[in-house]
């Protein structure tokens, strides 16, 4: 399968695997022809662009193409003319940023590619972030933070906000991730730049971080291949040696980089290592190796994208080639780019030289040529290149510190907990603390963190500059006058030479703190550090040394949250990779996730959900989706499929934000009326007009709440409102809509379509003037819940968003669920719904789906709610509980069990919630699913979503889709694939033995 979706040029950016939605380059099977869905033009095009292209070369400037050279937006300006020489005189295809600031950069760019005859290929080599490189950025956590959370969902985000970064400042190609698998601790150059230790965690989350980047377009790059982990030579200064069988690297260093190919990343970067089970011809470094880059990575694991080398300025080839040499054994080697060769007029020289002797033949020479202008057309160089400005670093900074906390929140590892000190109960908090922070220069936002929590904490420090003589009357203050001590170990160096730079008195003052009385260590940085503390009792790796994470360490540390992370490599024989404790705490409000496996379900099974979603989407009953499933409290699933819109380059994130529709009324007013019912406020047997007054003297004044919430008062199912305000040719009253607001039009329904907020009260009329029937029996009524929202609204004396945000969405940590999206999110967070073609006439995006709930500003009983997955699994969770969440009670048990269960004879309906039809056993098809029990509650949506809960089996399942787009309603096909059903049933089968 993934042979058919190769197309030329940027051939591995443009593969993809399921889990993930799919980037570039699928076949149109309308047209049976390619399409680069990058540029959204026909493959031909490309292949126009780069022979009109090739042929506007010398043969000189052709090979400069391949070439890359440094740039710096921090040098003065003989280098700035340098570049600028190399990009006019030698033609060179591209340049690698180093460090600088974004705006001087962003400013350098748009200079070199104005004076390039091609547009330049821009990289960087940017890890976690363009904060490694810029300054005024900040930086993502390292990839070893990453591992420790063991979560593809974040290595993801991750990957797609470096992605969104390098877009912004006009970067084509990030040297990201390192897929190196770090097996030697005293590994000077990789170490906590890996994953891990473990090769599938490595690959996983390797693979969820290329395929992050390339949803944005960017290119990623696999580095160091063949693998750079088990050496302890920095291959900066020397050529590192690794002594293993074929066999072993087959098995060990090789599986990511074949995970990776096989996910397609888009470049390869080979590394100056010297393996001789490879190629053991004597000082040759594998980026010169045509037995590394050929045989092995093109021939044997048929690799077909980019391959780039190592910076050629290194030493571990540098001490071989220079002169330009150096580039013309990477020509031959196999590679297609050539990254800081020592020249480039020099490099030029020697393969223009090479090829005259019969060296490498002028075709190869050009196909790599045009190998590399077919990627910079996929990336959009045949498109202007120039980089606005304006709010540029804002920008750049936008996403990180949100991203970095829910790294920080997952990762942390509570390594130790012997004394069963952490949390720190009351009982302790009321004792005197003290918090010493070794290695720092003075307060930090971890002893502020500290402090809040345990006000009149006492704070020490111990700067790497005192000495061992000055430990004593530290330590005796300490034992004097503290009942426990908090140890953090702050700006050690993060390579293991010189023991990571702890000095002595450094080590041994936190060693005797630890040994002498109660204490809770928290090292901030490598984890790899932890080798000097072994013995601790009660020890936490936090990874970094940042704000952000010595927060979350205190959050920890006082019981807000529960530790989640897992070691990602061996510190000490007693701590092993995957070792760290995990347990919930009273104030805990998030969703832990775990391997199918810890949970006791079949991963095999429930990868089954993979193949319903891609065949939904290729079937076209929605452009994508997020399915999140939960067992026993914890995510066992949660993948994206497809993207925003068909053929978009938008693909579908955890991030995401979906139209709840009909979700509304069970996430948001269901569980409102449920909390009034609690506090006496709102009676079953209390009637409308006893609530809302103005519903008094009509014929609905008289129904009951139960039979509201049963969908049985005998309201009609829905009155399309708008119809009334359109022209007979269906155009919008000019009377009621403005385009622009002003005093009477300020309901906005749609971009740039205002009505006239007086309107409000003519569809509440309607809705009075409308009959009741109080014979039809069960009539499902968008009605009902209009009502019902009005209840809440009236009850409490706040509009139904607020009340719900204040009362569940905000306590229980939910950063997507609420109303009124656009008010709160970027655009391209919210997923479109419908391109409406009857009423509002235009790309519904953020507005909500429901013509009704838009006409009352969008905010309404029925619909208008918008969520991502993970939250409404909180929600659901919170719900299965009995609900409880993280220790707060938001509604009684014995009210969740009374609106959950069956409640009506003539229906299948919980009081609000949806549930199975009763016979669903005996049914031809059944609902919502053939597996799911008696004691399920839950809803579907108009757009494609659904929430379902089942206390006997203790799981969650949520689909989130948007399948009325493009054309509304008229898409059945999801509903007629049942795939919302079959998937649940994947989710029961995988819980069978």
């Amino acid at each position: 399968m993934r042979k058919q979706l190769l197309v030329a040029g940027l051939t591995g950016l443009l593969m993809t695997g399921s889990a993930i939605p799919m980037p570039p380059g699928v076949m149109n099977k309308k047209k049976n022809k390619k399409v680069n869905t990058i540029t959204k033009r026909p493959q031909d095009k490309a292949s126009q662009w780069v022979d009109s292209v090739f042929q506007s070369l010398t043969p000189e400037e052709r090979i400069a193409q391949l070439i890359v050279i440094r740039a710096h937006s921090n040098f003065g300006q003989d280098h700035i003319n340098a570049v600028a020489k190399d990009i006019r005189d030698n033609k060179v295809g591209g340049v690698i940023f180093f460090q600088g600031g974004p705006v001087r950069e962003a400013n350098l760019t748009n200079y070199y590619q104005s004076i390039s005859k091609v547009p330049l290929l821009v990289s960087i080599d940017g890890e976690w972030g363009l904060g490694m490189r810029l300054d005024s950025v900040t930086s993502l956590p390292r990839n070893m933070m990453i591992g420790a959370t063991r979560d593809t969902a974040l290595a993801y985000e991750a990957g797609r906000v470096m992605g969104e970064q390098c877009k912004r400042i006009g970067i084509h190609l990030d040297f990201a991730p390192d897929m190196d698998i770090n097996n030697n601790p005293n590994n000077p150059v990789i170490n906590d730049r890996s994953f891990g230790e473990n090769k599938y965690l490595v690959a996983s989350l390797g693979v969820a971080a290329i395929k992050g980047m390339q949803s944005t377009g960017v290119m990623a790059c696999a580095k160091h291949f063949p693998g750079h982990g088990d050496t302890n030579v920095d291959s900066h200064f020397d050529l590192p040696s690794i002594n293993k069988s074929r066999k072993a690297l087959d098995s060990l260093e090789l599986y990511p980089f074949r995970e990776a190919i096989a996910a397609g990343v888009g470049s390869i970067m080979v590394g100056h290592l010297f393996i001789p089970a490879i190629d053991n011809k004597p000082n040759t470094p594998t980026s010169i190796s045509y037995k590394a880059v050929t045989k092995l990575l093109k021939n044997e694991l048929g690799y077909k994208g980019l391959i780039v080398t190592d910076a050629l300025e290194m030493k571990g080839i540098a001490k071989f080639y220079s002169k330009g040499q150096e580039s013309l054994q990477s020509l031959l080697a196999g590679n297609d780019l050539m990254i800081l060769p020592s020249t480039a007029s020099g490099s030029i020289s020697a393969i223009m030289k090479a090829i005259k002797k019969g060296q490498i033949s002028q075709q190869e020479v050009d196909a790599r040529v045009k190998k590399v202008l077919h990627a910079k057309y996929d990336l959009g160089l045949w498109k202007p290149q120039r980089i606005e400005t304006n709010n540029l670093t804002n920008d750049l900074n936008e996403l990180t510190d949100t991203l970095t906390r829910r790294i920080a929140e997952k990762a942390i590892t509570l390594v130790k907990n012997d004394d069963k000190l952490i949390p720190f109960s009351p009982a302790m908090t009321q004792q005197k603390l003290a918090v010493i922070a070794v290695g720092a220069d003075g307060n930090n936002a971890f002893i502020d963190a500290v402090r809040a929590y345990k006000p009149g904490t006492d704070a020490f420090i111990f700067t790497s500059r005192q000495t061992v003589q000055q430990i004593a009357p530290i330590v005796s203050r300490i034992q004097r006058d503290y009942k426990a001590v908090i140890i953090s170990v702050h700006n050690f160096s993060r390579r293991p030479a010189n023991n990571f730079g702890l000095t002595l008195a450094e080590r041994l003052i936190v060693k005797q703190l630890q040994s002498e009385m109660p204490s809770a260590t928290v090292v901030f940085g490598n984890p790899y550090a932890l080798q000097h503390w072994c013995d601790a009792k009660n020890i936490v790796a936090a990874y970094e040394d940042d704000s952000i994470t010595q927060k979350v360490a205190a959050d920890l540390l006082f019981g807000k949250l529960g530790p989640k992370g897992k070691l990602p490599v061996t510190v000490c024989p007693g701590l092993p990779e995957g070792a760290g404790i995990s347990y919930d705490v009273d104030l805990y409000t998030d969703l832990p996730t775990v391997t199918p496996a810890e949970a006791g379900m079949n991963e095999a099974r429930l990868a089954g959900i993979d193949a319903l979603a891609n065949d939904m989407v290729a079937r076209g009953a929605a452009p994508g989706c997020e399915v999140l499933a939960l067992k026993d409290g914890k995510i066992v699933y949660n993948r994206t499929f497809g993207h925003y819109e068909y053929n978009s380059q938008e693909p579908v994130s955890p991030g995401s934000i979906y139209d709840l529709a009909s979700v509304t009324k069970v996430c948001a007013t269901t569980i409102s009326i449920m909390r009034l019912y609690d506090e006496g406020k709102v009676r079953l047997d209390g009637t409308l007009g006893e609530y809302l007054p103005f519903v008094q003297g009509s014929d609905k004044s008289g129904l009951k709440i139960r039979d509201i919430l049963l969908h049985q008062a005998g309201l009609v199912a829905f009155i399309p409102f708008y119809k009334e305000t359109l022209y007979p040719d269906g155009r919008p009253d000019t009377a009621l809509y403005h385009s622009v607001p002003d005093e009477l039009h300020s309901v906005q329904v749609a971009e740039n379509m205002y009505l006239d907020h007086r309107y409000v009260d003519s569809i509440w009329k309607k809705i009075l003037d409308s009959k009741v029937n109080p014979h039809q029996g069960y009539v499902y009524s968008d009605l009902d819940f209009l009502f019902l929202g009005k209840i809440v609204e009236q009850v409490t004396g706040k509009k139904l968003d607020q009340y719900v945000w204040e009362t569940f969405y905000k306590p229980l940590g939910l950063a997507t669920t609420g109303f009124l999206p656009r008010e709160r999110f970027l655009l391209r967070l919210l997923v479109p719904t419908e391109r409406e073609n009857f009423f509002r006439m235009q790309l519904l995006r953020g507005f909500v789906h429901d013509p009704g709930a838009a006409m009352l500003g969008g905010v309404a009983g029925h619909a208008g709610l918008y969520s991502n997955a993970h939250d409404l699994g909180v929600i659901m969770q919170m719900l299965l509980n009995n609900g409880a969440f993280g220790g707060v009670q938001y509604i009684k048990p014995e009210t969740v069990r009374l609106f959950t269960a069956y409640n009506s004879s003539i229906s299948r309906r919980g009081l609000g919630f949806d549930k199975p039809e009763k016979d669903n056993n005996t049914r031809r098809e059944s609902y919502p699913s053939k597996l799911t029990s008696g004691a399920t509650f839950g809803h579907t949506g108009f757009t494609g979503t659904c929430v379902w809960a089942d206390p006997n089996s203790k799981m969650v399942f949520i689909f989130l889709s948007n399948r009325v787009y493009p054309n509304g309603g008229s898409n059945g096909k999801l509903s007629a694939l049942n795939t919302r059903g079959k998937m649940m049933d994947v989710v029961y089968e995988a819980m069978k033995p």
